[in-house]
């Protein structure tokens, strides 16, 4: 049994390893022991999901935001055209994605002021009154308790809110001053204590991010237990204060996929846009890593080429909506089938 293998026996067993041994899994096992992981990782997944993937149409309802992070593309400072979706564009995309067979919509935006507690609530309340038997999941930032709860009164079920990193001092080199580290833990703290099925996740290889802070993003993984974790390769967005840094590795994403996968078999785990964007084949090879969610895109196609958080980002092809049968046949020649099914984490099943 090589190094790897028993540092994956470990978390087979329910334990986090060293952390010496997860930066060996990070960084210093071979090539072979990788391939070997990446086996053990969609074994765990098939364990407990099978051969299945599932879709989530996202929705990306404002480009608009508040914050300046240094990283993003739809930043306050950019020099962008914006837009926000009206509720009759959001309710007739989920209507044309109700129709393909999603029965898990996705309203991601920037965290914009217009969209207040009482907009975002009616907006969450006409897709939970039109379409009661979908899943419904926001990701639009920081937000307080009180909305956070009003939102799932009114029918949210789940949450995604990046931590980027578990690293303060590494949090303040990719966020302005006005940003606070202890309020992005207080408000992933908040949404599952309020029961959604809260998601946190990191860029890989975003600037001035170490092995250390990739150790540190796996053991807050481990504590906080999410129900879904987003990752995918940083990829600089043009006119911001990152354009010129390097891109994430598409490969390093893809093995820490698989370390995450042989630390939570029951996790939501997607192959992301971005490792898409940063390799042809990266999707693919995200689910044969041992991802099981993929979100096309439902959005208008105006709007698609607005929301651009990093340069190139995918939203055409396999990463369009209305392109599904391709995404079916393209999984389904690598053995993967893709499912009509809101997808919900095993541990909140019987919760819906």
């Amino acid at each position: 049994m090589t190094k790897a293998e028993r540092i994956a026996e470990k978390l087979h067993r329910g334990l986090l390893p060293e952390d010496g041994e997860l930066r060996y899994l990070i960084c210093e096992m071979t090539g072979s022991e990788a391939e070997i992981i990446r086996k053990l990782a969609r074994e765990a997944a098939d364990s407990v999901f099978g051969n299945k993937v599932y879709i989530r149409g996202l929705i990306e309802f404002t480009n608009f935001c508040r914050n300046d992070c240094f990283y993003c593309g739809i930043r306050r400072s950019q020099d962008i055209a914006r837009y926000r979706l009206t509720d009759d564009d959001i309710l007739g995309c989920c209507e044309t994605g109700y129709g393909l067979g999603f029965r898990t919509f996705v309203l991601q935006g920037g965290e914009d002021p217009y969209f207040t507690d009482s907009r975002l609530v009616h907006t969450v309340s006409a897709i939970r009154e039109k379409f009661p038997d979908c899943a419904i999941t926001l990701s639009v930032g920081e937000r307080s308790r009180e909305s956070y709860k009003a939102l799932k009164d009114a029918g949210a079920d789940r949450f995604l809110l990046r931590h980027e990193t578990a690293d303060p001092c590494h949090y303040g080199k990719l966020h302005p001053g006005e940003m606070s580290f202890e309020n992005r833990m207080n408000c992933l703290a908040e949404l599952k204590a309020l029961g959604y099925q809260a998601g946190c996740g990191f860029m890989v290889g975003s600037p001035h991010q170490t092995t250390g802070n990739l150790i540190d993003d796996l053991k807050f993984i481990w504590k906080f237990r999410p129900a879904m974790v987003g990752i995918g390769p940083f990829i600089p967005a043009k006119g911001t204060p990152f354009e010129h840094e390097a891109k994430g590795s598409a490969e390093l994403t893809l093995r820490l996929l698989s370390i995450i996968r042989l630390m939570r078999p029951d996790l939501l785990l997607p192959a992301t846009t971005a490792l898409g964007t940063a390799a042809s084949d990266g999707r693919a090879r995200g689910i044969l890593a041992g991802a099981n969610v993929i979100m096309p895109n439902l959005s208008p196609e105006s709007a698609r080429k607005k929301y651009n958080l990093y340069d190139n980002k995918l939203n055409t092809g396999c990463e369009a909506a209305e392109n599904l049968a391709e995404l079916k046949a393209s999984m389904a020649e690598i053995g993967f089938e893709i499912v009509t099914d809101r997808g919900d984490a095993p541990e909140y099943i019987d919760r819906v």
